[in-house]
Parts: C-alpha cells; structure tokens; sequence
C-alpha cells in the first residue's frame, strides 16, 4: 500500500467513524443524565427482606454455615436485599421447614434433604447410605451435571410443594456414633438401642437395632437416662457442642450410613421468582462461594475439635471395623432393592446416581494418590491412637 492511498484510507475511516463517536457521546451524557435523575429513587429503594430458618440450634456450627451464607448474600446484594436468619424453633421444628417455606410462613430454610424422607423415600438418597463410592463433593457433581437436580425438582412437583432447593457444602463422612459399649462385630446391633435418622433408620434397623429418629436435642437427655445406647448426629464440633462427649466416651469413625451429605438451602418459588435477576444471581454465586468456605472451614474447626476431644475430654476414638463396614453395604443393599420396589422414584434417583458415580468413581480412584500413605510417613508416630 502506497502513502497516498494510505491516507485517503485514514481519512475515509475517520469520516466513517466520526457519526459514530457522536452517538456513543450522545448516548454517555443520556446515561449519566438518566443515572443523576434515578439516583435518589434508588437510594429510597426498600430493602427486600427475606425471613429464613434454619433446622441448628444457634450454638450449633451447621447454624453459623447458614450465618455465613446469609452473610455473603447481603453483602453481594449491597444492601437490596436481606436475609434474615432465625434458629431452629423460631418458627417451625425442623422436621417441619419444608412446609412452612411452602406455604409461605417463612420465605426460606436452611436444612438436609434427606429431612423430608417420610414425604418420599428418594429425598435420603441426598445424604444416606454408600452412594456407590462418591464422597459428598462427588455427590453434588451429580446433583448439578449429572441430572440430579432434575429428579429433586421433579419430586417436589409431584409433593406440590413450591419450593426452589439449592445444595451446596459437602459435608465429611459421619462418625458410626457416639457409644457407652462400642460394636465390635456386626452382632453387637442386635437389640442396641440407637438414634439416626432418615433411611439410616432402615440400614441400622437391617442390622438388628431398634432405632429412635430423635431431634439433635433429644439425644444426650436420652442417652444420660439410658434410653438408648449410641447415637450418631453428624460431626465432631456439632456432637461436641450437643455435650456427647459427657453421655459417652467412645466415638466410633467411619460408616457407611450418611457418608456423602449436604446441606439444602430452600427458598419459597413465588417469593424467589419475584426477586430480580441481579439479586437471583447473588444468591446463586454465594451458594457456590459458601460452598466451598464450608469446606475449608470444616477442615479448620473438625479437626480442632477432634484433637481438644481427645486430649481434654478424653474421648476415645476407634475406627469402625471392616465387618461391621461390610455388614452395613449388605444391609443397604437388601433396603434399597425393597424402596425400589416400593417407589419408581427411588430406582430413578438410585440408577442416576449409579450410572454418574461407575465414570467419575473410576476417575476419581485411579487419579488420587493415596494421601494416608503420605500423612502417615511423617505423622503417624506422633499422633495414632492406634484405634483411630
């Protein structure tokens, strides 16, 4: 290209660019003069305030998991909108929340899934049992990329509730419970009395115990009066914040009956649908964002209370022998082929989540070092039991 056409092509852009910059200056002073008019009807927007309960005592961890959520929505919201979080109680019991967000009594609530098995048996599988091999993160993988969220909201269309569900934080696996006569072998159930809840009920109850779904609350009182003689709840900072470590001193570790849970965060459809798509997205990013501060923070404060339980409570913590592992799968084996008789749903969810966890589980397992091995080397000296 030539110097002459050179700048005849120059001066050919800058006469077609110049109409251009005029409307991008028009536009700019239309927006700002718009901006100047709208700010004061902005600044005297009301605040949206939503009243959500959660199903912990305020003392409990999982309570101050919901304060955080809670939290970083109102911040991302710059003040527009507001969550306003009570304790279990305030308004309804635990076992309750799901229809009070329904009908309105409360515009949301921060609880399990697997609450609401007695309205349909598939809700437990968020939560209870093996979950053919996937921790809890693997669990939400399939809850959001593999269709099980799909299923949840196809459950609650069928319940008619009007409900909008959001899980998030994947929680470590349950401790067997907390005994005054530890298992030893898979025969110790038979007759033991003992608390769980949802379809652990089932798993436990398969092995010979007479299970009791009490509330959190209920289950020292009911240990100290020897209604019953292990309980299991969900970890180690809310079991110690309960006062189990006074009712016993053995804590069995490991078990298969809810090793892959996570908290459901629940908001009324009609009330979630008026919400504008600004404030929607906030409490979309800080279900995810809270998602991962509860992992990191589980980490920090389980393990600060497993070692102050161990040193100054003096707990003994044992591992959950291999047959009384193994006896728990055959148990929920047997339990799950009956539900899936009993409920298509059931099958549905069951099979999803089966079909998900055969590619990601073969991933998962041949990809990740065996971490123990590494922590061992340098620690297991110093810090086993040698039960746990």
């Amino acid at each position: 290209m030539n110097f002459l056409h050179s700048r005849t092509s120059a001066a050919g852009t800058e006469a077609r660019a110049a109409p251009r910059r005029r409307f991008l200056q028009q536009a700019a002073g239309a927006t700002i003069a718009s901006a100047s008019v709208g700010a004061p009807a902005l600044a005297r927007a009301e605040t949206i305030t939503l009243r959500v309960q959660s199903t912990w005592s305020a003392n409990d961890i999982f309570h101050e998991y919901a304060s955080d959520f809670a939290a970083r929505v109102n911040v991302l919201a710059g003040g527009r909108l507001k969550i306003d979080l009570l304790p279990v109680g305030a308004v309804v019991r635990a076992f309750d929340l799901l229809d009070a967000v329904h009908k309105g009594l409360l515009d949301g609530g921060h609880g399990l899934v697997a609450y609401w098995y007695g309205k349909n048996s598939a809700t437990a599988l968020w939560g209870s049992g093996p979950a053919y091999g996937m921790d809890a993160n693997m669990v939400l993988a399939w809850h959001y990329y593999g269709g099980g969220r799909q299923l949840l909201e196809e459950i609650y269309k069928e319940l008619d509730l009007d409900v909008v569900s959001l899980l998030y934080g994947p929680m470590p696996t349950q401790p067997l419970g907390w005994f005054k006569k530890a298992p030893a072998a898979p025969a110790d159930f038979k007759g033991l009395r003992y608390r769980t809840v949802g379809l652990a009920v089932a798993v436990m109850a398969e092995l010979g115990a007479t299970v009791n779904p009490l509330p959190g609350t209920e289950i020292v009182p009911a240990m100290e009066r020897g209604l019953i003689d292990g309980a299991e709840f969900n970890n180690v900072s809310s079991d110690r914040a309960l006062g189990l470590a006074e009712a016993a001193k053995v804590c069995m570790l490991q078990s298969y009956h809810q090793a892959s849970e996570q908290f459901e965060i629940l908001f009324n459809r009609s009330k979630y649908a008026a919400l504008p798509a600004d404030l929607k997205a906030a409490i979309d990013v800080s279900v995810q964002a809270s998602s991962a501060e509860m992992s990191w923070k589980a980490i920090e404060r389980y393990s600060r209370d497993y070692a102050e339980l161990r040193s100054q409570d003096k707990v003994e913590f044992r591992k959950t022998p291999s047959s009384i592992l193994r006896a728990q799968l055959e148990a929920w084996d047997r339990v799950v082929a009956r539900k899936s008789e009993e409920n298509p749903m059931f099958k549905r969810v069951l099979d999803s989540m089966r079909e998900f966890a055969a590619r990601a589980g073969r991933w998962q397992y041949d990809t990740t070092v065996d971490n123990a091995a590494a922590f061992n080397r340098y620690f297991a000296a110093s810090t086993s039991t040698g039960k746990a």
